[in-house]
């Protein structure tokens, strides 16, 4: 575990507060830990759903035709 000695404003403070209670949690480390893992998750890049990974698959196997080729057909 790390440890960090962290500046907060009194807002900050007052929404660690609520998380702390609202969640049941013992103190503002695990209070800041639920915060930060929340709002992770939609900062970094997530894994791609199975089902549409098979999709993609089909969509790159799939029968495709140049740009040549669909020019001609259009005309």
């Amino acid at each position: 575990m790390v440890q960090a000695m962290i500046n907060i404003n009194e807002k900050v403070n007052r929404v660690l507060n609520i998380v702390k209670a609202k969640y049941g949690l013992k103190d503002k480390s695990e209070a800041i830990n639920l915060v930060v893992e929340e709002y992770g998750q939609d900062i970094l890049e997530l894994e791609l759903r199975p089902e549409y990974k098979k999709k993609l698959l089909g969509i790159i196997k799939g029968k495709h035709i140049s740009r040549e080729e669909f020019e001609k057909s259009v005309r």
